[in-house]
């Protein structure tokens, strides 16, 4: 049965029109961003069946790709489309700039700012966090966008646009989209030679997070930065 063919109250866009957006379900959302289903199911019952692939659970889906969307019957590449543009939205206001200024103070601080940056991505990406003498972050800079597996950091840049800035201080961070923060020896090497530069020109780097979705790695906390 088509959505319109629907009781007016069990319509998506009539209930969002009349109750409000937050007092409608996920699949009810979906729906109203779907707006159309397919020969085989109407848009209502395409988001349950959507949903339900990715086990009911909205980061899941806000982590697929425009591939996975287009293998649902009634999903085109105008819709996946749609749907990753609003996934991205979301992304995007989550690390909206706030009007009090982000201050750091140890890393889990770091781990929930970078958050809204490296949830759900499925390659590696470096980000560098610059801040001024009051420990706040003035400024957080995407350095490098990666494989699956790795992503290159150029120190170059990175020093550059932290003298761009004025920053007295870098805290490096990159993700590791297998789920394991544990690092790896070309992480230790790269955060070992920044380090030595930085002190080198009084700019130092106070941490380097890597980041996975359910936890993180502190090279501070784990007293890495003072090995040689």
């Amino acid at each position: 049965m088509k959505i319109k063919n629907l009781d007016r109250l069990d319509q998506p866009r009539t209930r969002l029109l009349q109750q409000g957006s937050r007092n409608l379900s996920d699949s009810e959302l979906l729906a109203v961003l779907l707006n159309q289903g397919s020969k085989r199911q109407n848009a209502k019952e395409l988001s349950i069946t959507l949903l339900a692939r990715f086990n009911n659970d909205i980061q899941k889906l806000f982590g697929s790709s425009h591939y996975d969307l287009t293998q649902f019957f009634g999903i085109g590449t105008v819709k996946a489309s749609q749907l990753l543009a609003c996934f991205e939205l979301g992304r995007r206001l989550s690390r909206s700039p706030n009007r009090k200024p982000i201050i750091v103070k140890n890393s889990l601080d770091v781990f929930n700012h970078v958050k809204s940056m490296f949830s759900l991505l499925t390659h590696e990406e470096f980000i560098i966090l610059l801040l001024n003498n009051n420990n706040e972050i003035i400024h957080s800079h995407r350095l490098s966008r990666g494989g699956l597996t790795a992503t290159v950091a150029d120190g170059r840049i990175l020093f550059k646009i932290a003298f761009e800035y004025k920053a007295t201080a870098i805290i490096l961070c990159h993700n590791h989209p297998s789920g394991n923060p544990t690092p790896s020896e070309q992480d230790i090497r790269l955060t070992k030679n920044y380090r030595k530069f930085g002190e080198f020109i009084d700019l130092p780097i106070l941490d380097h997070i890597i980041y996975s979705d359910f936890e993180y790695f502190s090279f501070a906390d784990e007293g890495l930065l003072d090995k040689e």
